[in-house]
């Protein structure tokens, strides 16, 4: 840019010139916003510190460390409010510097931690949801698991220890561990799941060629389905059949994607997905207990009734959900914050979109003049 102007400057010197650039003097608001950007990813990380009201930048810390940001409000007397994530660090901090402070737990951070916790009771349940979806053709997979499970029982039967049974059925010893603690082979068996393939939207033509002509060779329907506008290959329409993926009206969703669609609003689900997600809870009574109360949090989180938290929990407590008790060990440790994050209008939301802004800033210049120069066009805005 120097040169193309023309400007007779060297870089250190336009550096310097940034940096005498007078940063804007913030009076420090009553409700702040904290969180942590990386410097470094994985290796350094620092704090950005926002007016929670009008989100202007108030400061940039060096690190994400408990003392760093207890020194700093300490050194900036007035903050009344303090809105953060679920960081234990941010929290032992505000709680040294500021005991009287209100620190608010992110709405969204609460959000996607129960979503974590809600993915693991999906797929605690899979044998039992998904036994609601098409009947599959059993695959070799599954074939060899149940092989295993009672070529490994037979042996315990008998008294063989867990090392005797690797040397003989040739398996690593966590396999045969996992084999050992499954009681039944049914605890073993996952459902297969399959993505959207170029297949999916010749599924009618197929199953109903079949359904005329048992015996239809595959290669007359690849050319039958190619003429329709399929772009797959051969090999492709094989596997696709093999599966059993014809002969189902729906494929089982993975999951993830389950989670996904309990956790979205109903209303934004097409009414075939939506109908397809019902079928699937009501086949299982956990699975219907966490669809309803992953419904009453949205309300809670939605409607701001942080005061109807605790009961939240002790329904959830009485469904006996075993894997949402981390999500459930947190909003214990951190409840004050979780409660006020679900009943007070503030957010991290801004915050977030400066880290954003940060990241573009980085790619920019980072490394010329190190945290300083960052700091300083971070504060410029």
């Amino acid at each position: 840019m120097l040169a193309a102007l023309p400007v007779r400057l060297s870089r250190h010197t336009a550096v310097r010139v940034l940096l005498a650039i007078p940063l804007p003097n913030q009076p420090i608001p009553r409700v702040v916003s904290v969180d942590d950007f990386a410097l470094r990813r994985r290796n350094r990380y620092g704090t950005a510190v926002i007016d929670a009201v009008t989100h202007a930048r108030i400061d940039v810390l060096a690190d994400r460390k408990s003392e760093t940001l207890e020194t700093w409000l300490r050194n900036n007397p007035g903050v009344e409010v303090v809105v953060r994530d679920g960081s234990a660090t941010y929290a032992e901090a505000i709680r040294r510097s500021l005991p009287g402070a209100l620190q608010v737990s992110d709405r969204w951070h609460l959000w996607h931690g129960l979503a974590r916790s809600v993915r693991e009771v999906v797929a605690a349940h899979g044998r039992c949801w998904a036994a609601a979806g098409p009947k599959r053709q059993t695959l070799t997979r599954e074939t060899t698991t149940l092989e295993r499970w009672h070529a490994v029982h037979g042996l315990l039967d008998q008294g063989v220890r867990l090392l005797d049974c690797t040397r003989r059925l040739g398996l690593a010893l966590n396999t045969v561990k996992r084999y050992a603690r499954a009681s039944e082979p049914d605890q073993l068996r996952h459902p297969p799941y399959y993505r959207a393939c170029l297949v999916d939207p010749y599924r009618d033509h197929l199953r109903r060629r079949r359904a005329e002509e048992p015996g239809v060779p595959v290669l007359h329907l690849f050319h039958e389905i190619t003429a329709l506008g399929y772009t797959g290959s051969l090999n492709l329409l094989h596997k696709y059949l093999n599966q059993g993926r014809a002969e189902s009206e729906r494929i089982s969703p993975s999951p993830r994607r389950l989670t996904s669609w309990i956790m979205s609003r109903p209303a934004d689900l097409p009414a075939g997905r939506r109908t397809h997600l019902d079928e699937l809870v009501a086949a299982c009574p956990e699975m219907t207990d966490l669809a309803r109360l992953v419904g009453e949090f949205a309300t809670i989180l939605v409607e701001r009734r942080g005061s109807d938290l605790d009961g939240w929990m002790t329904q959830v407590r009485e469904a006996r959900l075993t894997e949402l008790d981390p999500f459930l060990r947190g909003l214990d440790q951190d409840h004050d914050a979780a409660v006020a994050g679900l009943t007070v209008s503030f957010s991290n939301g801004p915050i977030e979109g400066v880290n954003t802004k940060t990241k573009l800033i980085k790619r920019q210049m980072y490394g010329r003049a190190s945290f300083e120069l960052l700091r300083h066009r971070i504060l410029l805005g």
